[in-house]
């Protein structure tokens, strides 16, 4: 396949993804929830790397450090619903929350390390 070709097509089944959770969000959260609470993006990677013929260690060791980088990203789901149901605003809840994230992520890093974790 012409690599040109390839990458379009990859851009646009990933945009896709992203189109039909933002789409069925509006007939039904919950759904929408269940959709992007999938993997999805990182099946995605898995199955363009190994359709780009990457070894099978390297969409391993992708698959260990994401697991490892979900965790503080749980800050964010816990915080954004919170900051808005007590009535700050969506793009104010959205910076604490996305701060609050990072720096769950940048604390998490050291540790990680200590510990024996790749990343």
């Amino acid at each position: 396949m012409n690599p040109m070709l390839y990458y379009v097509l990859k851009v646009i089944i990933s945009a896709l993804v992203i189109v039909a959770v933002s789409e069925v969000a509006k007939r039904s959260t919950g759904f929408a929830a269940l959709i992007a609470s999938l993997p999805l993006t990182s099946l995605l990677a898995f199955i363009w790397l190994h359709m780009e013929a990457s070894p099978s260690s390297q969409i391993a060791q992708l698959s260990s450090q994401i697991f490892w980088l979900v965790l503080p990203s749980l800050v964010f789901f816990l915080l954004l619903p919170l900051l808005l149901r007590y009535g700050m605003g969506f793009w104010l809840s959205l910076v604490f929350s996305s701060a609050a994230t990072a720096i769950c992520y940048l604390a998490l890093l050291p540790l990680l390390r200590r510990v024996g974790v790749e990343l």
